[in-house]
């Protein structure tokens, strides 16, 4: 059994996990400097806003392999809307009722919101192409890839594996 199957299957989450550990700091980095002069909540949302961008770049050029384009530099702030919401009052639960540290309650809102940004940031940069008139599977909604079956060989159109390619320019 080769071990490149299973590897080249999660390659995509980790390298999501290291772009992600990258967009962390450089945000992290840009709350520290902005919490000196305003308030912790708006230097959280401006460090996320630069963050964002810095993902969207890493994560077309090596989580994707996706060229950026205006599309996807739209959409891609507007998938992590619900990771801000959720990780912004996560930092206001962890500060203001857990009494948490202003420095260590983004940090952890963020790992905790890892898995959520991952699967809207890959429903936006990858999109599936399929037949006209086929729907996608269950499976497919829910952002896994079509699995390869016994046809895989097989060159007919109807039993052809779905391929995945870029957002649309």
């Amino acid at each position: 059994m080769s071990i490149r199957g299973p590897i080249a299957r999660i390659r995509p989450l980790l390298t999501f996990c290291l772009v992600g550990l990258v967009n962390t700091v450089v945000s992290y980095a840009v709350y520290l400097g902005l919490r000196l002069v305003v308030p912790y909540l708006a230097a959280y949302v401006l460090g996320w806003l630069v963050g964002v961008g810095v993902s969207f770049l890493l994560n077309c050029r090596f989580t994707y392999r996706v060229a950026p384009t205006w599309r996807g530099l739209v959409l891609f702030p507007l998938s992590s809307l619900p990771n801000i919401v959720l990780s912004s009052a996560g930092v206001v639960l962890m500060v203001e009722v857990l009494g948490w540290d202003q420095r260590v309650a983004p940090l952890v809102a963020t790992v905790l919101a890892v898995p959520v940004g991952y699967l809207i940031a890959r429903t936006i940069l990858v999109r599936p192409v399929r037949p006209a008139g086929q729907e996608p599977t269950l499976g497919e909604r829910a952002g896994h890839e079509p699995a390869a079956g016994p046809n895989v060989g097989d060159t007919s159109d109807a039993r052809r594996p779905i391929a995945y390619k870029v957002c649309p320019r």
